[in-house]
Parts: structure tokens; sequence; C-alpha cells
């Protein structure tokens, strides 16, 4: 679905900057699930155009969702075209990172309680007539926060099927580190294209219960 952008919420830029998205923050509100304010907005170009894209992530009472807009002006006004979409966590603990860096989009987004599970997701657009997102690399650590138990580590890399498990024992013999990586495990797991709303739990990965 695209969506045009009006020029009256439009942001006037100027021609030199290219990092700086000419939309604005309430144009962008138009894109938020029903009850969801911005938690937060990133831009960067993603499909090598030289525009700013928008990443946007709004926060309901029991909602949260990612969505990924594509830039594209026209003569006279901007198109925003939805290319991807994610349902994050409902309870973060703080807002997620979002970063965008040589076409690929960044994402960090800390979950839970005492025991946490901080998820790094990593994107690239899939160019087309319908471009959308897709799943390049998933990074998750289950560890606690107060150190009451172990914690275990996972890293898998679509693009080339590498798949990493890591067990993590409490450091019983001092020093900084936490924990102790004990039980490394490195195996293929080949995947057909994951788009971004088809992103794996990372909880599920790690074998640790419903989110």
């Amino acid at each position: 679905m695209r969506i045009r952008a009006l020029a009256a919420l439009l942001i006037a830029t100027p021609a030199a900057a290219q990092t700086a998205s000419p939309v604005s923050d309430e144009a962008i509100r138009s894109f938020l699930e029903k009850g969801e304010e911005v938690e937060s907005r990133t831009d960067g170009d993603l499909n090598g155009d030289g525009q700013p894209d928008t990443v946007l992530i709004g926060r309901g009472d029991d909602t949260r969702t990612l969505k990924v807009l594509l830039l594209a002006r026209g003569e006279f006004d901007i198109d925003l075209t939805p290319v991807g979409t994610l349902k994050l966590d409902s309870y973060p603990l703080g807002a997620a990172e979002v970063s965008i860096a040589k076409g690929v989009l960044k994402i960090t987004d800390l979950t839970g309680g005492t025991t946490a599970v901080n998820a790094v997701y990593r994107y690239r657009l899939v160019p087309g007539p319908k471009p959308r997102m897709r799943l390049i690399g998933i990074d998750a650590t289950l560890y606690s926060r107060t150190y009451a138990h172990d914690g275990a580590e996972i890293s898998w890399n679509l693009l080339t099927g590498d798949y990493i498990s890591r067990e993590m024992k409490l450091n019983k013999k001092g020093g900084n580190a936490a924990y102790d990586p004990i039980l490394e495990k490195k195996s293929k797991k080949p995947s057909k294209v994951v788009l971004m709303e088809d992103t794996p739990d990372p909880n599920e990965l790690l074998g640790w219960g419903d989110k």
C-alpha cells in the first residue's frame, strides 16, 4: 500500500542535507497502529537512492510495532511506501536502538525482567516492484540481570546459514565477566528468504518459554 504525504506536512529542508527527512513527525504518525504513540523514529537510506527512508516504532498499552517506510520524491510531492512491519515485545526494558548503515537496518531490543533477552536483528531491502525487508541475521542473549541463573546465546546468519549456539555458566571464579561460555555448537541452518513480518521469536530460538 502506498500513502502520499501531503505537502502541507513537509518540513522545509536544505538541498544539501542528505540524512534529514523532509517528512514531518505529524505525517509519520499516520502510519502508527491504533492506540500507539511514537517510541522512536530513525531516518537513513535503505535502498541506495540517496533519500532518507524512515523506521518508526509505535508503542501502545499492549502493543509495540516497528514499520519501515521507503521515501520517493515526485516533482511536487513525496510518497512513503511501507515495506516491512515487525511486532516487538510490548514491554521492553527501554527504547529499542535503531541504526541504518550501508543499507543494513539494525535493531537492538532488550526485553524481559530479571531474566532478560537482548535481541539484535539485521535486515536488508529486497528490491523489486514490491520491495520488502528481509531478515539477514539475528543474535540473541538470555541472561539473568541479578546473576541468578545460567544463560544462553544464539547467532544466526541467514545469508550463509551459519548457526552458533552457546551455553553460558555463571562465573564463579571471580573477575569482571558475569558468565563463561562453556559449550559452543556450530551448525548450518539454511533458510529460505525470511521477510521482516516472519522474523522468528528470539525466545523460541533460545529455547526459553513464551514472550
